[in-house]
Parts: structure tokens; C-alpha cells; sequence
């Protein structure tokens, strides 16, 4: 039997997996996946999260991403550009979770791929093909997707208009590169926002945040929205340029920002988007995810299975400013009027924007 089973294999759970393999614990990972892939979510790494990458023993260079040195906000035809409090990174997920995933395999962590885990009972995981296995601490690291039996609700006033997430690649292409260069873009318009990065192969990552009836004025279709969208904003629109908005946009919808789990069972540890969902145009997705792997094994070292009570409390705690701030901030962003606002005073004013960088960051300790 395990020490200990994860569910995911993505960042969160891949960063679990080191920890606990190197402390010791027999342990399994599982991914439902058959191989890799892009998700959807998490294609920038901030400053601090590349540390905390660096402290698992991943080296920037074997992730090979593109340096982001600054953050570039538009609304309407205002923009204001800042430098980053430190040097940050966009890479695609494909290659961190690849990178992770080895390192977990290294470290001495069972990885099992196309395993579809359905249901956590009695301190076992079931799967998709009828097996229940069993391990006295499961860790949960399941993504943005919900998890049956452990439900994500989002705030009240979210719940009237939902919030999608919508993503798109764009091809690699000189003017793109010209364009964005080493900044990380926020394109603030009414009910919405989005944000763009290159990655290491010269692509750009394109991950919006869009509330339903807005997408629901472009007749449902995401394409559609996305043409509107570069129409009425110049600055997108010229990132859209070469592409056809038609093909390949990934869509995810009824994403819970701002929801934290304050609760959990005897044993199970949730992590990442399990255990909050932080508004994505605070860049700190995948920083929740590895600070919460890396609180969850020290919590796990010290206590056991029957640290997970105290553990999924702190952590919800710690979580309460820099999530309250990014809530802030998304509001505005997401209204025509205070986006425009926001955008001079950071014009104005580039140490508040390198202060909130700053604070919307997890410390889960």
C-alpha cells in the first residue's frame, strides 16, 4: 500500500509528489491523461514561483521559457507599462508539467498515466475502471475541473453571470514578438479581461476571462467574442492580426475565482485550484499551486494524514488578503470605467503596481 496517492499530476501534484517522495513516503501519482498536454490555465510563472521551482531542483534553463521583465495593462487606448518586482516567465504548461512530472519519477514518486480517478471514499480513490485504492493520505490536485463530492461554489454575485475561461495560441509570428516582447499583457474590457504572454517556442498564450452574457452577445461563439473584442480594441486587435480566431480556442466554464476551501476530510489534502481559485489576472495560479503542494508535505512530515484539518484552515487563512486584493482588482479591471482608471494610476503611480504584484502573492507559511 501507499503512503500517499495524488490525484493530478499537474504542477500542484507534481510538486507533492517530489516532496513526499524525497521525505520518504511511498508514493503514487496519478494523471488521468494519457499523455502531456497544454491545459488551459498557468502559462505565466512569477518571479516567486521560480523560486519555489528552483528549490524543487528545477532549473530555469531546463524550462526554457521567455524572461517577462514587465506588465503591460490597455483599457480602451490607455495603457501604462511596469516593471515586474522580479524577472518572471511564460512557458507552457506542456513543458513545465512535463519537467515536473519527471522530476517526481526521479525523486522515487509511482506515476501512472490514463487513470481517470472518480470518487475519494473512506480514504480511498476510486477510478473510472473500478479499482479503489487505498493510502492513509490522499492528496487532491485535480485542476480547475470539479471533483465529485467536493464542490466549488462561487460567489453569489458570480453566480447570476458566470465567469468562462476562454484560451487560444497564437502562432508564432515576428510582429508578435515585436509587439509583446518581455512583458506579460492585461487587455481590460467591460465584464472581462486578457491576458497574453509568450512562451518558449515563440508562441503566445492567450487566456481570457469572460463573464457569460458577454459571450452571450457574441451569439455563444467564442470566435466570434474574440473578433469583437479585436475590433473594438486596437492594441488586441493587433495581436490578433495573424490568426484566425476561428480554430483551436479551449474553453472552460463556471470558473469559482475568489472560492477557498476552509474545509476538508480525515487525510486529504487539497491543492491548487482544489483548494482556492485566485482571479488569473493576479499571475499567480501556478504559485498557488506549488506553495500549496510544498505547505500540504510540511504540514503532511510533521502531522501525518491527520494534519489535513489544520493544514486546509491555514491555508485558506493565508490566502484571505491576496485573494481579497486580486478580487479587487479584477473588479475594476472587468468595468470599462475603473479599468481606465486603474491603467493612468499605474501610469502615474508604477510602484503601486509592483505593491500589488507584491501582495497577491501566496505565502502559505
Amino acid at each position: 500500500m501507499s503512503d500517499a496517492i495524488i490525484v493530478g499530476a499537474g504542477p500542484a501534484g507534481s510538486a507533492a509528489a517530489i516532496g513526499l517522495a524525497r521525505a520518504g513516503a511511498k508514493t503514487l501519482l496519478l494523471e488521468r491523461a494519457r499523455e502531456t498536454g497544454d491545459a488551459l490555465c498557468g502559462g505565466f510563472l512569477s518571479w516567486q514561483t521560480l523560486r519555489r521551482l528552483g528549490a524543487l531542483g528545477i532549473d530555469r534553463a531546463a524550462l526554457g521559457g521567455q524572461a517577462v521583465r514587465r506588465v503591460r495593462l490597455f483599457a480602451g487606448r490607455r495603457q501604462s507599462e511596469t516593471a515586474l518586482p522580479g524577472e518572471a516567465m511564460g512557458v507552457s504548461r506542456r513543458r513545465l508539467d512535463g519537467v515536473l512530472q519527471a522530476a517526481a519519477v526521479a525523486a522515487g514518486a509511482g506515476l501512472e498515466c490514463g487513470v481517470h480517478a472518480t470518487a475519494l471514499e473512506g480514504g480511498g480513490v476510486q477510478t473510472r475502471d473500478g479499482a479503489v485504492l487505498v493510502a492513509p493520505a490522499v492528496f487532491l490536485a485535480a485542476g480547475k475541473h470539479g471533483f465529485r463530492g467536493f464542490p466549488r461554489e462561487p460567489a453569489a454575485w458570480q453566480r447570476a453571470d458566470p465567469v468562462m475561461g476562454l484560451r487560444l495560441r497564437l502562432p508564432a509570428h515576428p510582429a508578435l514578438g515585436r509587439l509583446i516582447g518581455d512583458a506579460v499583457e492585461l487587455h481590460l474590457f467591460d465584464r472581462g479581461y486578457a491576458g497574453l504572454v509568450q512562451q518558449e517556442d515563440g508562441v503566445g498564450n492567450l487566456c481570457l476571462a469572460v463573464h457569460k452574457s458577454l459571450l452571450d452577445e457574441a451569439g455563444g461563439d467564442p470566435a466570434a467574442l474574440l473578433r469583437a473584442l479585436g475590433d473594438a480594441m486596437p492594441h488586441l486587435g493587433a495581436r490578433l492580426a495573424h490568426i484566425d480566431c476561428g480554430g483551436g480556442i479551449d474553453a472552460i466554464g463556471h470558473v469559482p475565482y475568489g472560492w477557498r476551501a476552509h474545509e476538508t476530510a480525515p487525510g486529504l489534502f487539497r491543492l491548487g485550484d482544489q483548494a482556492g481559485v485566485i482571479p488569473s489576472l493576479a499571475g499567480e495560479g501556478m504559485g498557488l499551486a506549488l506553495a500549496s503542494a510544498d505547505a500540504a508535505v510540511t504540514a503532511w512530515r510533521h502531522g501525518g494524514d491527520a494534519a489535513a484539518l489544520a493544514f486546509q484552515e491555514r491555508l485558506a487563512a493565508r490566502m484571505t488578503r491576496p485573494f481579497a486584493l486580486a478580487n479587487l482588482v479584477w473588479r475594476m479591471g472587468e468595468n470599462r470605467r475603473s479599468a481606465r482608471f486603474m491603467t493612468l494610476a499605474a501610469t502615474l503611480f508604477p510602484s503601486m503596481v509592483r505593491m500589488i504584484s507584491q501582495a497577491t502573492r501566496i505565502d502559505p507559511r
